[in-house]
């Protein structure tokens, strides 16, 4: 069988001139299987990149599931691999491993790394595909991916129209990786394959909160049978209101909550049920 060939999709603003050439340098480095490396400049433009990479400029920031859209269709490869701008693949052998991920096992359609703090920082739950963050050192099946780092088939991500763009940030992985399950295919975390990444909070982001709510008002309504539609929102719901507490920050997230039951959710394509039973029986029924 002949071995996949790799498009690495790289979204920057330009904005982290330390890490940025630091991640571009791992990536080229990287042996064993033949990649095609794009970078994005979302809202900037790449300039000085080394040879053999090629850009895209985008003059306004597009957002991240839009950005990496643009940056899919611009490149090439069997396999596509998402890589952040402030990541670093500590080896040279992390992207030829994936692949091996996604050649050796035909049921597994996207597969993730396990991404660590290279100053030595807690990771967060969140980089961790499984409900509560469970053990990071354990592999197996999971129904959602942390979006910095790793690696889909080309032909399946196509298929299922890619990332929702118009989500801007927040919870585009859970949307892209239901559809992936709806194909009938699964997500693998692989703790074993090691990348770098700071460990950051989403928080960090003036819109998190507000965009968080939204979206997954409309990951709930592109997505899900309207039988587990209402008591998945009515979950989020309490939960966040357990976790935020703080009025000024949960007025944020109720706003972007009536936000997400406006226009623009897009098209919806409920899950089959077939599909609700298969994510229930991974540990993740679609209601949390």
């Amino acid at each position: 069988m002949s071995r996949s060939t790799v498009g690495a999709v790289v979204l920057s603003m330009g904005t982290r001139p330390v890490d940025f050439p630091r991640a571009l340098d791992s990536l080229l480095s990287q042996r064993g299987v033949e990649i095609e490396v794009v970078v994005v400049g979302n809202g900037w433009e790449p300039v000085g990149m080394p040879e053999g990479v090629r850009t895209v400029h985008l003059p306004e920031n597009v957002g991240i599931p839009e950005g990496r859209n643009v940056g899919a269709a611009a490149v090439g490869g069997d396999v596509i691999f998402f890589y952040d701008d402030d990541a670093f693949l500590p080896s040279d052998d992390v992207v030829a491993r994936l692949v091996d991920v996604l050649d050796g096992d035909p049921s597994v359609g996207a597969v993730q790394p396990r991404p660590v703090d290279p100053t030595g920082k807690p990771s967060p739950q969140r980089w961790v595909p499984r409900p509560g963050g469970g053990d990071p050192l354990r592999p197996g099946v999971v129904t959602w991916v942390w979006e910095g780092t790793f690696a889909i088939r080309r032909d399946l991500f196509e298929r299922v129209g890619g990332w929702p763009g118009h989500f801007f940030y927040a919870h585009e992985g859970i949307d892209l990786m239901w559809k992936v399950w709806d194909q009938g295919y699964v997500g693998w975390y692989a703790p074993d394959i090691v990348v770098n990444h700071p460990a950051t909070s989403p928080t960090r982001h003036a819109l998190y909160f507000r965009t968080n709510a939204r979206n997954r008002v409309w990951v709930a309504r592109r997505n899900l049978p309207w039988a587990m539609a209402v008591p998945y929102l009515l979950v989020w719901t309490v939960l966040t209101v357990v976790r935020l507490r703080s009025p000024r920050t949960l007025a944020a997230w109720f706003a972007g909550f009536r936000e997400g039951w406006g226009p623009g959710a897009g098209e919806r394509h409920p899950m089959s049920w077939r599909t609700v039973w298969r994510l229930t029986r991974a540990g993740r029924p679609p209601v949390v």
